[in-house]
């Protein structure tokens, strides 16, 4: 069984866990990019504009100014950065957009013949957002219940954690080890659930339900894709070796 799943995750692992740009509707634009040393001739504005024009939500640099929307769902927002990339002819940029585990969503490198800082590094920042599609989000996680605001008081972890419906096997939340870790499992919705380690800002495991009951395909913290399933209660993660082999991490409910 767990063969077939390997299969399974080879065809469909860049399908469920490849994320575009355009899935999100909330941006986040730091107050001053800090590769351009002094002055960063207007990027931060020409950027917030361009990204309003496609149809995203730029929000504020304070984080008290956003809507309850954002702040409820913080994995829903991309972060960009403008990056100064040091040419001697011509002013090149790099613009970079990652999501809320510093993950690279998009690298897109612009550059201009123009030799004039303001007007070439805007005219590079152009050319960098033609592969920036317009916003057409996709769902936006669940917004946070009363009884998962309850449950992050006695287990903090700045993932999502909001239990909804529990899969066909197991309970929507527990504690589990494998002897080395204490993990929390949280649903985050019917399709997929994390583990997450308390006071870590990275989920150690995302699980995304597969067309097989209760196998799933796993995300790993170190950005590794495998596969997980329940046995006998437990829950376990197929661990990618170098050598290409896997080894059996077993998660027994506390």
């Amino acid at each position: 069984m767990k063969k077939l799943s390997i299969l399974m995750l080879a065809i469909c692992s860049t399908a469920i866990f490849g994320q575009k740009v355009s899935d999100y509707k909330y941006v986040s634009i730091p107050e001053k990019f800090q590769s351009f040393k002094g002055n960063s001739y207007g990027l931060e504005e020409a950027l917030a504009k361009a990204l309003k024009g496609k149809k995203y939500v730029v929000l504020p640099v304070n984080k008290e100014q956003w809507s309850g929307e954002a702040k409820e769902n913080p994995c829903n927002i991309l972060n960009a950065e403008v990056l100064n990339v040091k040419s001697m002819f011509t002013n090149k940029l790099m613009l970079v957009i990652k999501d809320c585990s510093n993950k690279v969503i998009l690298e897109s490198k612009g550059q201009s013949d123009i030799k004039e800082f303001e007007e070439g590094l805007a005219e590079a920042l152009n050319m960098a957002l033609v592969n920036v599609g317009v916003s057409n989000p996709v769902a936006l996680q669940p917004a946070k219940t009363q009884a998962s605001t309850t449950s992050a008081n006695t287990v903090q972890s700045s993932a999502p954690e909001t239990a909804v419906i529990a899969p066909a096997t197991g309970s929507s939340t527990g504690t589990y080890s494998n002897g080395k870790v204490v993990v929390q499992k949280i649903q985050i919705d019917a399709n997929q659930f994390i583990l997450a380690k308390s006071g870590s800002s990275v989920p150690f495991a995302i699980f995304k339900t597969t067309s097989k009951n209760d196998i799933f395909i796993v995300k790993l913290a170190d950005n590794n894709v495998t596969i997980g399933y329940f046995e006998n209660g437990n829950i376990i993660i197929d661990i990618p070796q170098a050598d290409g082999r896997y080894t059996k991490e077993i998660f027994t409910g506390k």
